[in-house]
């Protein structure tokens, strides 16, 4: 018995430390199944999706789901940190229970635990004392295993939230550009109505950057994929989503505009996304209902025409557009309905003002209005 408990603890050390080395250090995607963070985010996400699914606010809805990035890091820590704890105590009593109390009386498992706990975060309270040579080689190996992985959380941390940074900066600087949400046809109607057409090959170029950006950090650190973004409008799928769009209908051809920029963020961009869709292990699936029926590529034309962007090819259409948006959608489609998230619309049903021209007060200022309004017609 003391023999498999000395085995397992072992196995359950060695396990967490390649876990830990996998997910904080080694910066590059590991594709064995069996992992325990894989697991960890899997299921848990799974039940806290679960739970927040019921929810019709979709402003409240957003705030719960926001939580579950950062708690859940926190979480995973803690499940190393106790694993770890409990590994080593399963060692100490494997190899006899050498642990002594101030009485000098060896106490079982239980002491085992508690000193085990107290040597990984470094306390040494000085209440146990080891009385064999393994029992103190373990607890100094303990001590320097608990003192590493603190400092390596510490530095951990930082390095998440500066990619969290980077990453959505670029999709706070969409709203003025592509509206909010965005959308690609809105994009394109505000730089013709600003005769800034020529200004979009340098936009996809930081966009080409902003896409090899988010796949690096995102295999890296995949929980940065359940970190949401400030807005409930607003997210990284979206605005992906988004910049292949535009790209999808530069690449067709619109008169003025060169197409190979659009070309190369499109080749960056759909990588990012169907890497991440495989590292999430979301299997891709087409968008149902399709996000560009028949009608509403007709109103699409429209709408570019009747602000000055005419395709440059008259035989553009609607088919060439389809086999273009086959190659990204069921990837985007997969990853925003594994996170909760909604596709972004080709264009806007209805004008609405972009989160840059709105605040909390304004908003509670037309609620108010609103409602005195309402009350004042039924008083009538």
């Amino acid at each position: 018995m003391h023999v498999f408990a000395g085995v397992l603890g072992l196995a359950i050390i060695a396990i967490i430390l390649g876990d830990a080395f996998e997910t904080i250090i080694l910066p590059r995607r590991v594709t064995r199944k069996f992992r325990l963070t894989r697991l960890f985010y899997r299921y848990s996400w799974l039940l806290w999706r679960a739970l927040c699914r019921p929810i019709r606010t979709r402003k409240r809805r957003e705030a719960y789901l926001s939580f579950f990035g950062p708690l859940s890091l926190l979480l995973l820590l803690v499940l190393w940190a106790v694993v770890m704890i409990l590994g080593f105590a399963m060692l100490q009593w494997a190899f006899g229970s050498a642990i002594l109390n101030s009485e000098g009386q060896s106490a079982g498992f239980a002491v085992d635990l508690y000193t085990s706990g107290t040597t990984f975060f470094t306390l040494g309270l000085g209440d146990e004392h080891p009385a064999s040579s393994m029992a103190r080689f373990l607890m100094v190996c303990e001590a320097g295993l608990g003192l590493g992985f603190l400092a390596i959380v510490i530095g951990y941390l930082p390095v998440v939230y500066q990619a969290f940074s980077r990453r959505e900066a670029n999709i706070t600087l969409l709203d003025a550009r592509a509206g909010s949400p965005p959308s690609a046809v809105e994009m394109l109607r505000r730089y013709a109505e600003a005769h800034a057409l020529g200004e979009l090959p340098h936009l996809l170029q930081d966009w080409e950057r902003w896409s090899a950006e988010l796949l690096e950090s995102h295999i890296s650190y995949p929980v940065l994929a359940m970190f949401r973004s400030q807005h409930a409008n607003e997210s990284w799928v979206a605005s992906l989503t988004v910049i292949m769009d535009v790209c999808s209908l530069l690449i067709l051809g619109i008169g003025g505009t060169p197409s190979r920029q659009a070309q190369l963020t499109f080749a960056m961009a759909r990588h990012a996304a169907v890497d991440l869709a495989q590292v999430m292990g979301t299997p891709p699936s087409a968008p149902l209902p399709d996000r560009l029926a028949h009608a509403d590529f007709e109103h699409l034309r429209e709408l570019l025409g009747r602000n000055g962007v005419q395709f440059r090819h008259a035989t553009a259409g609607e088919a060439q557009l389809q086999e273009i948006r086959s190659m990204y959608e069921p990837y985007v489609n997969a990853l925003a309905n594994y996170l909760l998230l909604d596709l972004p619309s080709w264009f806007v049903s209805e004008p609405r003002p972009d989160n840059w021209q709105t605040s909390a007060w304004e908003r509670r200022a037309r609620r108010i209005r609103l409602e005195q309004f309402e009350s004042a017609d039924d008083h009538l």
